[in-house]
């Protein structure tokens, strides 16, 4: 999960595993595979290094476990 900041500016968590697509309209919208989407504040280089940082997360939780 990662935390995004809403354009209301409230921040809430979003599946990482579930975005398909994230578009810039000039607000970022985040697109899910199921359909749903969020219009967020963040930038496109927040977002994108709050995913890294996440898949970082799990690819060291599993390599730690091994």
């Amino acid at each position: 999960m990662i935390e995004v900041i809403g354009i209301n500016g409230e921040a809430f968590l979003i599946n990482a595993a579930l975005i398909e697509k994230i578009e810039f309209i000039p607000e970022t919208k985040i697109t899910l595979t199921t359909g749903k989407y969020y219009l967020v504040r963040d930038s496109k280089e927040e977002i994108v290094n709050k995913i890294i940082t996440f898949n970082q997360k799990i690819i060291k939780g599993v390599t730690a476990a091994e």
